[in-house]
């Protein structure tokens, strides 16, 4: 009896270690994930505030969401009209100008790219080289306030110029095509007279 009492000590203190060390790993391992950054897998970007895809874009003058603003409130894209002249039913001077405006966009958009990625990098170094000084950090993040501005105007006003070129039936049509709006035959406005709205929107 005395023997099995010692034998159940041993295995009940071995059990008991055995778990102590176990919750002492997890809690561990708990901590770690606990206090991992969200940035770990962007510690080896060349220039740590733009990923690959940032340059790329930058660098080809793409729009990176900059025309937001105008995209999403039924002001059309020089890129997308062109994409969609068909369907749009554009005109031989509308293809014309609105290819003209496109093509000033890209041109402004990429040498503003590139200067935001020189300025980015430049700030980037600074930091690497423990160079950084407030005044530095005032100038540099200035400079890059500047072109991300430049670059929204670019961009927006391409937009605006390119609303302006389009009919309103055109307009419609682009917001449809994108899935910004929905069929407006489907469903009238509460306050709106039925006909008058059926009307004007072109229902049948």
């Amino acid at each position: 009896m005395e023997k099995k009492y010692i034998r159940f000590c041993q295995n009940f203190h071995k059990k008991l270690l055995c778990c102590l060390l176990l919750t002492s790993f997890l809690t561990a391992a708990n901590e770690n994930e606990l206090h991992k950054s969200e940035y770990t897998n962007q510690v080896d970007r060349a220039i740590k505030s733009l990923s690959a895809n940032d340059i790329k874009d930058l660098t080809l003058g793409n729009g990176m969401g900059f025309a937001k603003a105008a995209e999403l409130n039924g002001y059309p894209g020089p890129k997308h009209v062109l994409d969609m002249q068909e369907e749009l039913s554009l005109e031989k001077e509308q293809i014309r100008s609105i290819k003209l405006i496109f093509e000033e966009m890209k041109s402004q958009a990429r040498l503003q790219g590139q200067t935001l990625i020189s300025l980015e990098k430049s700030l980037n170094e600074h930091f690497s080289n423990a160079t950084i000084t407030n005044d530095a950090l005032e100038g540099a993040l200035k400079n890059i306030s500047e072109v991300r501005s430049n670059l929204r105007y670019i961009h927006l006003s391409a937009h605006i110029q390119t609303t302006e070129i389009l009919s309103e039936s055109q307009i419609k049509k682009y917001n449809q095509l994108r899935g910004y709006s929905g069929n407006p035959c489907e469903k009238i406005p509460e306050g709106h007279n039925k006909e008058m709205w059926m009307l004007h929107n072109g229902c049948n």
